[in-house]
């Protein structure tokens, strides 16, 4: 890989996340990478002796060393982070951001002229190395680092060029994705444990089987409309289990559950813009 040096400016779960799946997929040598953050020592001591990778207090970074820079703090701290950053670096210098709400209009109007930015989007499954992960490119970066930033999050899962203006959307789907199913899950266990069974057994034998049908989709040729009609014989069990579950509003509320959350996503993603506003 062309990047020779790559700074996380954050230490928390997310980036220790990414990192970890650059070492382990062979994306980058620990050498390659450096973290900081504000003010945590025993955090960067800690991800140093975990990892080998160099972790520096943010005086002791030096900017100009950098190919690219991982923003990975809360999103809160944005401004002051931007602030540390304009005038430190260049427009040939990549800023890849994992923070919610932030768009990359935002970073680069307080940064450098054609400031090459790009926004991300893991889900919590990179923790595995499964994520599903969204990049969308800000109006400057060359095409060659947007393949880089692809390339890059494919190191914790699947990796999606995706316009900016969808990112609301795709949070409803696969930033709080998880978490629908993960609530699915509880469901299957609670009605399994009812009937008998150990919780943590029926646990496993609901997420397997959400496990299987996900690599069905992912791996055979017919969509999920084709995939259910093959196992749903008429008046069989399946079919009487797909009636309670649109009887009840199941297709309805993970529409609106994806709905939900992106109109979450997009009032969020507002409030940046509104403090800058109140500042000028």
């Amino acid at each position: 890989m062309k990047t020779k040096r790559i700074a996380f400016l954050g230490a928390g779960n997310m980036a220790e996340a990414i990192m970890s799946g650059f070492i382990q997929s062979g994306k980058l040598a620990a050498e390659q990478i450096i973290v900081t953050n504000r003010c945590n020592q025993d955090r960067l001591n800690e991800l140093n002796n975990k990892y080998g990778i160099e972790a520096v207090t943010k005086e002791n970074l030096d900017f100009s060393t950098i190919d690219v820079f991982i923003l990975a703090m809360k999103p809160k701290d944005i401004d002051g982070v931007l602030e540390d950053l304009r005038g430190r670096i260049t427009a040939d210098q990549l800023l890849i951001s994992v923070l919610a709400g932030i768009s990359t209009s935002y970073m680069e109007e307080n940064l450098n002229d054609r400031q090459q930015v790009i926004r991300v989007m893991p889900n919590t499954s990179s923790m595995i190395q499964e994520s599903a992960t969204a990049v969308s490119p800000g109006r400057h970066v060359a095409m060659d680092q947007v393949l880089l930033a692809k390339e890059l999050m494919k190191s914790i899962g699947e990796a999606y060029i995706i316009d900016e203006e969808k990112m609301d959307i795709y949070t409803g789907i696969a930033g709080s994705g998880p978490a629908y199913f993960y609530n699915l899950i509880e469901h299957i266990e609670e009605v399994g444990h009812q009937a008998g069974f150990d919780r943590e057994l029926v646990r496993e034998i609901g997420a397997q089987t959400l496990y299987g049908a996900a690599k069905m989709i992912l791996e055979q040729e017919e969509t999920p409309t084709e995939l259910r009609e093959n196992i749903t014989s008429p008046k069989g069990t399946t079919a009487a289990g797909l009636d309670a579950l649109n009887a009840y509003g199941g297709g309805m509320a993970i529409i609106e559950a994806v709905k939900s959350a992106a109109s979450r996503s997009k009032e969020l993603s507002k409030q940046p813009e509104k403090e800058l506003a109140l500042q000028k």
